[in-house]
């Protein structure tokens, strides 16, 4: 079967406005994965008496719902029109962070993230399915770069702005979300064109992609509360096997419905699955480091939310200007992304390592941290975008939703599994030695961002003999493969 879309690349300047409104989008998105740390005593506060434990699924259900939501949006994205489904999501989210700042108790504030995640879900793999199809291919890398920048800059400075926001108000920190949502959806309805895959009209597999939103679900779930539970509890062992049972489903559902959720040819591509598996690695990194700065900045330097925030602050200001401007020109000289990748990842492993040789519990920022911050920002802005790149490069316009929404999904577990694996070393925080465990946090995301250089060199730089550069990943024939 021929795949084919109705996509048309725009050669006007709407291409800025498409590229700067779908960048907005992104933004809201990774901020508030990162947004609410800072924000966690003041809540805290103000619902008394609610644990830890409960206070935490204020972040977790935000992570978990957004992992499982993002690869049947791009799928539905791809079948329905990709604007209609951004400008859904842009409503769920603006309504979720609405319902979050008013929320009387922290039962509603959860289960309007979970409203959020939603939204979030919805816009993310539309919005970068929407830059692949309208974007000429002269300047797809460098929307890339701004797009997967905005990204990164929302989780970078979603603690600086929390910080700043909670001497105001907890509830600002989602309030925040409301003006850029409104003006992203005013600005959506006016300079966004429609697109979807004309070419398969099949039903989608509804039953496939609620067993893959639960399969998502369920290994984040097991991720977040392993620390907690024990690694080798019941409850841990039993939702790992429920969420293999159900991933099994997809699978099997996947090779025989005529429009699976999950089509099992992009993985097969070395390049696209390399970039995946590398995503999940560079996150988790990304999402200890990050977190792990906090609590030391908070914890053991005692700074102030706004003070914790100015001094991560100098990081994110890097990874606009990498990612825009210096990252394509390294992927030109090099031959492609994987060389440009896998240098970003090693940056950020050895800012890691010159943090965890000058960490010291007594504070001297501009010797100390200051350094490691700026090299952090760099690495960044080097790996996301020629990530985002690597992975793209072959999609077939008639699955950008799709394979926009695994790329994100396995950023997303990326971040979960890093977030957990920091909770785990953090646990053994020594009183009479605060800096040691956090010395071992370093070392771990280090040890992740050296992991991800790794994959991107074997998977990403060599392409299999015999395959062209230029092929797209598209599904193989599914229509006489059998029915739902």
């Amino acid at each position: 079967m021929t795949v084919t879309a109705v996509d048309r690349p725009i050669r006007t300047p709407r291409v800025a406005a498409i590229v700067m409104v779908l960048s907005l989008a992104v933004f809201m998105s990774s901020l508030d994965t990162f947004i609410v740390n800072l924000a966690f005593p003041y809540i805290g506060r103000e619902y008394a008496g609610t644990s830890l434990g409960t206070l935490s699924w204020v972040l977790n259900a935000y992570t978990i719902v957004l992992a499982a939501v993002l690869v049947p949006a791009g799928r539905w994205a791809d079948r329905v029109g990709r604007r209609r489904v951004f400008g859904a999501g842009l409503v769920a989210f603006g309504v979720g962070s609405l319902m979050c700042g008013v929320a009387p108790d922290v039962g509603t504030l959860i289960a309007a993230r979970v409203i959020q995640a939603c939204g979030a879900g919805m816009m993310v793999p539309a919005s970068l399915s929407i830059l692949l199809s309208t974007v000429p291919a002269e300047a797809r890398v460098g929307a890339i770069g701004t797009w997967s920048a905005f990204g990164a800059l929302g989780a970078a400075l979603g603690p600086v702005i929390g910080g700043s926001l909670v001497q105001v108000g907890w509830r600002w920190v989602f309030w925040v979300n409301l003006p850029v949502a409104l003006l992203a959806v005013a600005l959506s309805a006016r300079v966004l064109p429609e697109s979807r895959d004309e070419a398969d009209l099949g039903r989608p597999d509804t039953l496939g992609a609620g067993l893959l939103a639960l399969s998502i679900g369920l290994l984040a779930l097991a991720l977040v509360e392993g620390p907690g539970w024990g690694w080798g509890s019941i409850r841990v062992l039993v939702v790992f096997a429920a969420s293999l049972g159900t991933g099994a489903a997809v699978v099997l559902r996947s090779r025989r419905h005529r429009s699976p959720v999950l089509e099992l040819a992009m993985l097969a591509d070395r390049t696209f699955a390399g970039t995946v598996a590398t995503s999940i690695l560079y996150y988790a990194a990304f999402g200890a480091w990050l977190l792990a700065l906090v609590e030391f900045l908070t914890g053991v330097w005692h700074f102030s939310p706004v003070l914790a925030g100015l001094a991560i602050a100098p990081g994110p200001l890097m990874v606009l200007p990498f990612a825009r401007v210096v990252a394509p020109r390294l992927a030109g000289v090099f031959g492609g992304p994987g060389r440009v990748a896998a240098i970003g990842a090693t940056v950020n492993a050895a800012s890691c390592v010159l943090w965890l040789f000058h960490m010291r519990a007594h504070a001297d920022y501009p010797i100390q941290l200051l350094p490691s911050q700026l090299i952090g920002g760099i690495g960044v802005g080097l790996t996301i975008p020629t990530l985002l790149s690597a992975g793209t490069a072959h999609l077939a316009p008639a699955r950008f939703g799709t394979g926009s929404g695994i790329i994100n999904m396995a950023r997303q577990i990326g971040t979960v599994i890093g977030v957990a694996a920091l909770i785990a070393v953090l646990s053994h925080v020594s009183p009479g030695d605060p800096v040691a465990a956090f010395r071992h946090a370093s070392l771990l995301s280090a040890l992740l961002f050296g992991a991800a250089s790794a994959v991107s060199i074997a998977l990403l730089v060599r392409r299999p003999v015999g395959m062209s550069s230029r092929r797209p990943v598209v599904a193989a024939a599914a229509g006489s493969a059998g029915t739902s």
